[in-house]
């Protein structure tokens, strides 16, 4: 089985691991990963990456020049790619940049042209439904109609798509897994719990991601705010322009000094952190004051890092903003989102009931090693390539 996937996703190493795993997984599989030769993510890497050829089996990336540099919509590639597709002569076509790309038209009519009779799949984390103007509406009419499987990153994408007229097969996964080497149950750090001031009878609430508003850590503070006679620490780790405000709130309701912050650090240092946590809370809430082109709106698309502290055992706390429901499932709590007073009777009861923390870190790991690992989603992949061809 011969399988071509193009995303600007994968020009990050450790974004690899489901496609190599993938190419091992049969004697026959072939995985050539395609991204963009130039590359500016912004944010936080807010510089130019240039990806290199790596190869490793028969799985191997190949960086191939590409027209718009930080643009998943508007994303295409140069006429190197066509020699790249005579060569490879792909079975499967997977371009995950989502269902009104013109990099996915562009590899639909190159893989009409060169007559690949390669089978087209999308990639979309999208989940809020929106309205299209010509011309954008009739490019996602033709990349459906001419879809042979979606892969939707979260139950919402899958139900949107369907709405918008797909009847073809899909499936529901996200588009990266969690490393079980890197992310598992190793007990607190007693150094670095020193080095931040963590007491052994501290119970340590913890964040991870933006530090931005639709992250609904205004919510959270409240919530902690409440609960002033326990004794807690709350834990940050990530960066953004919410910080200011929210130390502010923080000040204003007195809890400023059991507020531990960690900024820049990278992938593969979090676990520690993780590990420092007595829960993880990722408390979401919906935003409609993003906007791009074609859409309106945010809503939690996935939660990556819950799984990354179910894989350590950590019981996990989540809004029911978006995915994160369904990637809970029975193995956290769940509260409406932006209600502080439920989400603090959520932490006072992990506080009070060790036993039910200690449960719910049981369940959160085996539902990620069963569901999540890099691995899991690999197999998952094969088997739904297995049925579209």
């Amino acid at each position: 089985m011969r399988i071509l996937v193009a995303s600007h996703t994968y020009i990050v190493d450790i974004n690899r691991e489901k496609f190599k795993i993938l190419a091992n997984l049969e004697p026959d599989i072939e995985v050539t990963i395609v991204v963009p030769r130039r590359w500016k993510p912004g944010g936080v890497q807010n510089k130019i990456i240039e990806t290199q050829f790596c190869q490793q089996g028969s799985f191997k990336v190949v960086p191939v020049s590409n027209f718009s540099q930080n643009n998943q919509g508007l994303l295409t590639f140069g006429t190197d790619i066509i020699k790249l597709l005579q060569e490879f002569q792909p079975q499967i076509i997977q371009v995950e940049q989502g269902s009104k790309s013109l990099a996915y038209t562009q590899l639909i009519i190159l893989n009409k042209l060169l007559k690949l009779q390669a089978k087209n799949i999308l990639f979309t984390w999208w989940n809020l439904s929106y309205e299209l103007k010509w011309p954008i509406s009739v490019l996602e009419n033709c990349n459906l109609q001419n879809t042979d499987g979606i892969i939707a990153g979260n139950l919402d994408g899958s139900k949107i798509l369907h709405q918008r007229g797909y009847t073809g097969m899909m499936e529901v996964m996200p588009q990266l897994g969690v490393d079980e080497t890197l992310f598992l149950p190793t007990g607190k750090d007693a150094d670095l719990s020193l080095k931040l001031g963590i007491e052994p009878t501290d119970f340590v609430v913890g964040f991870v991601g933006r530090f931005v508003e639709e992250k609904g850590l205004l919510t959270l503070a409240e919530s902690l705010a409440g609960l002033k006679k326990s004794s807690w620490k709350w834990l940050l780790v990530g960066q953004g322009k919410l910080r200011a405000h929210l130390e502010e709130k923080c000040i204003e309701w007195g809890i400023s000094d059991r507020i531990i912050w960690i900024e820049s650090v990278s992938h593969e240092a979090i676990p520690p952190y993780i590990n420092l946590m007595n829960c993880l809370v990722l408390p979401s809430q919906t935003s409609y004051k993003f906007k791009t082109l074609t859409t309106v709106g945010w809503k939690e698309q996935f939660g990556h890092v819950l799984i990354e502290a179910m894989a350590c055992k950590i019981p996990v706390i989540g809004s029911d903003c978006g995915e994160i429901p369904h990637v809970i499932g029975d193995a956290g709590l769940v509260f409406p989102e932006g209600n502080a007073a439920v989400l603090r009777d959520c932490l006072r009861q992990l506080m009070e009931r060790r036993e039910l923390a200690a449960d719910l870190g049981d369940r959160g790991y085996h539902r990620a090693m069963t569901n999540y690992t890099n691995k899991a989603l690999a197999e998952q992949l094969l088997e739904f390539y297995k049925k579209l061809l």
